[in-house]
């Protein structure tokens, strides 16, 4: 079977000169390895994801002169496939709804900190600083069913215990997985039956997907991400997390950063082979 790489951008702003380096080296990699390049849409997020986006990335896809098999995936379209992975989990035994809101949550890592400094995930967020041993499960299902908003968790310690120690394989080379520097994140809402955690494990699995490319500031999330393809009994890809291309004072671009927009590149008349070279893939 040829290699199947994807390029998997949300539809929440235009591509800048970031994306734009993912998107070929993907595609520079695909064609050299006589492989597949597949386009995912992640829309899970209502709020922030627009038609018109989306519309625009698959634009200044085909103006970069990137070539990708169809159907598009978008997830949006999709919700039953991460809606059974989670009844999976829940089967398991593995998950675990979390009822504080954001302030409340805030609250309790100040108090925690009274006594010390309170551990970060890898993005610099406070954990979860509540367990499922804080509540008995059949107040969490009273509280679901008299329609209280709740977050699924992953119960980390009990996910690592049924799994064991995990690698993941980086560039061919076997690396340490850390999921536990997460915590117990979040794998869906009661609005909502995924997060980004759970639905790139299940989209990679349900496309085939044999090379996950992406940035480095995504490398932390392969633990998480390794964690709950073994608990799902999904395949897992290889990894290569790439260079980030960086703003003059050495940020990560955001999609506000619209002096690298392609958009904006493209109607100061710059040429798709020079995105190539401004992104260091001459």
């Amino acid at each position: 079977m040829p290699p199947v790489f994807r390029f998997a951008p949300s539809p929440n702003g235009y591509l800048h000169l970031g994306h734009a380096f993912s998107a070929l080296l993907n595609a520079d990699m695909a064609s050299a390895a006589g492989g597949r390049l597949l386009l995912r849409i992640e829309d899970i997020d209502a709020t922030r994801c627009r038609p018109e986006y989306q519309a625009a990335i698959e634009e200044d896809l085909r103006w970069l002169g990137i070539a990708w098999e169809g159907p598009v995936r978008r997830q949006s379209e999709h919700l039953d496939d991460y809606r059974d992975a989670l009844k999976t989990l829940e089967t398991l035994d593995l998950v675990y709804p979390s009822f504080e809101s954001r302030a409340e949550i805030a609250r309790l890592v100040a108090e925690c900190e009274r006594h010390g400094a309170w551990p970060r995930d890898p993005d610099g967020a406070p954990l979860y600083p509540g367990s499922r041993a804080a509540m008995a499960d059949t107040e969490r299902a009273r509280r679901i069913a008299a329609g209280e908003p709740y977050a699924m968790r992953l119960d980390m310690a009990a996910a690592i215990a049924r799994i064991g120690p995990l690698t993941f394989m980086e560039d061919g080379k076997a690396v340490a997985a850390d999921p536990a520097a997460w915590g117990d994140v979040i794998l869906a809402r009661k609005e909502t039956p995924t997060s980004y955690h759970l639905s790139v494990v299940v989209d990679d699995a349900l496309q085939g997907i044999t090379h996950v490319v992406r940035g480095q500031d995504l490398l932390p999330s392969t633990g998480v991400h390794r964690l709950l393809q073994e608990s799902l009994r999904l395949p897992a890809p290889g990894y290569r997390h790439h260079r980030l291309i960086l703003d003059a004072d050495g940020h990560k671009l955001s999609k506000s950063t619209h002096a690298t927009g392609l958009r904006e590149l493209r109607a100061q008349g710059i040429e798709p082979a020079r995105i190539r070279g401004l992104a260091g893939l001459d």
